[in-house]
């Protein structure tokens, strides 16, 4: 990596989302970050990430919004709790991952092509429409937006799964959707509340 990314300016900081991170569910303890990288050290995937726990959680606190949530490193986070179970200053950085990928969403700055936050909207979106999930479609829908050979060449692994009645195109769905989209639009409603302040 050249220098001159490796270099932060203060004019590139964006304090609301510092201000915002800190007050999400489990940044309440950020400031209290020692910076000790045992999040790091404990992470089984800190390896194949383009920042390390130790170093997103820095620049998260200090706001640099573009670089956060742009980053791979809250898409390879694997929910282990290992980082959390570790932290002497019992910092959540999992619930904080969790956070930002929302946030990534819904600005649509999240890395293009990459599956999982591909696969983490159009679950969300089936959960809204029906009420519950279709695999079938969900699958084909990834495929399609991240990666068109993979679909074609898993083609015929699809049609002996619907053949045996294991693959449905059919979406199912629940009864009073209705009540469940009043929850999801009033959850929506106070995130974006939120996201604001």
């Amino acid at each position: 990596m050249p220098l001159e990314q490796k270099i932060k300016y203060e004019a590139e900081r964006d304090r609301e989302f510092a201000q915002w991170v800190m007050s999400q569910p489990g940044g309440e303890n950020l400031r209290h970050c020692i910076q000790c990288g045992i999040c790091s050290a404990t992470c089984p995937l800190s390896l194949y990430m383009d920042y390390t726990p130790r170093r997103l959680i820095n620049l998260a606190r200090e706001g640099f919004k573009r670089e956060v949530l742009s980053s791979f490193t809250i898409w390879l986070c694997a929910s282990c709790y290992a980082c959390r179970a570790e932290c002497p200053k019992k910092i959540m950085v999992t619930d904080i991952m969790y956070a930002l990928k929302r946030r990534a969403i819904q600005d649509g700055v999240y890395p293009r092509r990459f599956p999982i936050p591909v696969l983490a909207r159009e679950f969300g979106r089936m959960i809204f429409t029906w009420g519950r999930v279709n695999e079938t479609l969900l699958v084909i829908d990834l495929f399609l937006r991240t990666n068109w050979f993979k679909f074609l060449s898993m083609t015929g692994l699809g049609f002996n799964l619907m053949r045996t009645g294991r693959m449905s195109f059919w979406p199912e769905s629940i009864r009073r959707r209705q009540e469940l989209r009043k929850i999801l639009d009033a959850l929506d409603a106070e995130n974006k509340k939120e996201v604001a302040s």
